[in-house]
């Protein structure tokens, strides 16, 4: 599969989270076999007005190229100008847009999902940001706003219009958010009837679940959002499987200890003593579910607030 001029021969993708990948997760998913990660959803309006905690969003490492940085506006030459601004910066290989955040503070704004109710207001967004920058410009999309509006197929066709070189579907209309199955047959329409990559989101957790969404889908390339989180062995998983057929394991309980340290450290090293080890509170516990005791390790992490905090909990996981 090709996004421009970038080619991923194995096309399993990290899927933007606000909250989730950032830098550190973005290294640690990309040295799991992850080939292309996504930014978490960056604010035009943040970067146009310089906002320092959205530019400091926009800083990437060598260690996560190639990847695309995820923008979400409303105002075409808002949009634009940001583009432009992250374009400068050579901090990202692909811009996508972001069409499908279900969030009330977002939608309330006519942004992300929010565009998928304005057919016009998305094709002139997404036309200026085609040719604001020479980097591929993708989109990602929910099915629709709710059962009564699927529109993703109109929506699809606009973007390849503007000129977007892929697009993204999570099978869910706004209205479901993260409830329900993700609807892969309606995805498997969109590929039908584009010309550009199309990627398949939505209920990825498994060998078994790739093997189902391509099937159903067609698409040649997938996106793992959610059964991401505190995974990342699954692109290990998942990428393993398309290249030889083998099925891995799950991360053994030492390699669980060893991410979680690692995952610290790089939030300490980019975000600092204090603001690091609270991020890690919500990673930790989702690196330590389903294991023995994990109830009380999500409490003592929650309490966490050092590295030797963490080295002692650490330590009791048997």
């Amino acid at each position: 599969m090709k996004i421009g001029n970038f080619e991923f021969p194995i096309p399993v993708f990290l899927a933007p989270m606000a909250g989730v990948t950032d830098t550190p997760y973005r290294i640690l998913a990309r040295e799991m076999g992850c080939p292309l990660v996504y930014s978490e959803m960056v604010s035009d309006k943040g970067i146009n007005y310089r906002n320092e905690h959205t530019l400091k969003m926009l800083h990437t490492e060598e260690a996560e190229r190639p990847m695309a940085m995820q923008l979400f506006g409303a105002e075409p030459d808002s949009v634009a100008r940001a583009a432009e601004y992250i374009e400068s910066l050579g901090c990202a290989d692909i811009l996508d847009f972001n069409m499908g955040c279900p969030a009330p503070k977002i939608v309330k704004n006519h942004e992300g999902s929010a565009m998928m109710l304005d057919p016009e207001r998305a094709f002139k967004v997404l036309k200026a940001l085609v040719g604001a920058v020479s980097m591929p410009v993708t989109v990602k999309m929910r099915i629709g706003w709710d059962e009564n509006r699927i529109n993703v197929l109109e929506m699809a066709k606009l973007a390849e219009e503007a000129g977007v070189k892929a697009v993204a579907v999570h099978g869910r209309t706004r209205e479901q958010f993260y409830r329900d199955h993700a609807n892969w047959r309606i995805i498997r329409k969109v590929k039908e009837h584009l010309n550009i990559p199309v990627i398949a989101n939505g209920d990825i957790r498994t060998v078994d679940d790739l093997i189902k969404i391509r099937e159903i889908t067609g698409c040649e390339a997938v996106m793992v959002g959610r059964a991401a989180q505190g995974n990342p062995w699954i692109f290990r998983q998942l990428t393993q499987y398309l290249k030889t057929g083998e099925r891995l394991p799950g991360p053994t309980m030492e390699e669980r200890k060893e991410i979680i340290l690692r995952h610290l450290d790089m939030l300490l090293k980019f975000k600092g003593d204090y603001v690091g080890p609270r991020e890690m509170r919500k990673h930790a516990t989702w690196y330590t579910r389903g294991i023995k005791g994990n109830a009380e390790l999500r409490v003592l992490f929650n309490k966490a607030e050092t590295r030797d905090d963490f080295l002692r909990i650490l330590a009791k996981m048997k």
